[in-house]
């Protein structure tokens, strides 16, 4: 027999609000039955897969991608180890670029100043113009674009 949890127990297990466990089920992440008074209750492996999915988010993944590859799981079941390896291994490129956009930001951090901006000669954000506009949106120069307005 099957056993399974309700939603309180699940909150209590994974460290997940229940209102967030609300909200992963209406993204499609984790799914319920209802009881005949309408409760819901999760599988067990529910709590493997509430783990994959704060893990992905620990990691700067959105739900947008964790239900992605979520949906590529026959039958929706929880990942398994080998699932987990090819998961991962199509995230690690998306990983690294976010690793080299980190140190590329904590390198700027102890010139910057949190921009009031008292420093324009040397500023890495200086934007005469809306020059930036024309690369897209976001902080293009700490992104990693060009700051060809840059005053030296």
């Amino acid at each position: 027999m099957e056993t399974y949890l309700a939603i309180g127990d699940v909150a209590q297990r994974t460290g997940v609000s229940s209102s967030a466990l609300r909200f992963y089920e209406s993204q499609g992440l984790i799914a319920s039955t209802r009881t005949g008074g309408g409760q819901r209750r999760y599988r067990r492996e529910v709590l493997r897969r509430v783990a994959f999915v704060r893990i992905a988010q620990h990691v700067g993944l959105s739900l947008g991608e964790v239900r992605e590859a979520l949906s590529l799981l026959p039958d929706g079941r929880t990942p398994r180890a080998a699932d987990w390896e090819r998961i991962s291994t199509a995230w690690r490129e998306r990983l690294d670029e976010r690793v080299a956009m980190l140190e590329a930001l904590r390198g700027q951090l102890s010139s910057c100043i949190g921009c009031g901006c008292l420093s324009l000669e040397r500023c890495s954000l200086y934007n005469p113009s809306d020059a930036a506009a024309r690369l897209g949106p976001g902080p293009r120069y700490l992104l990693g674009d060009s700051s060809g307005g840059v005053v030296s």
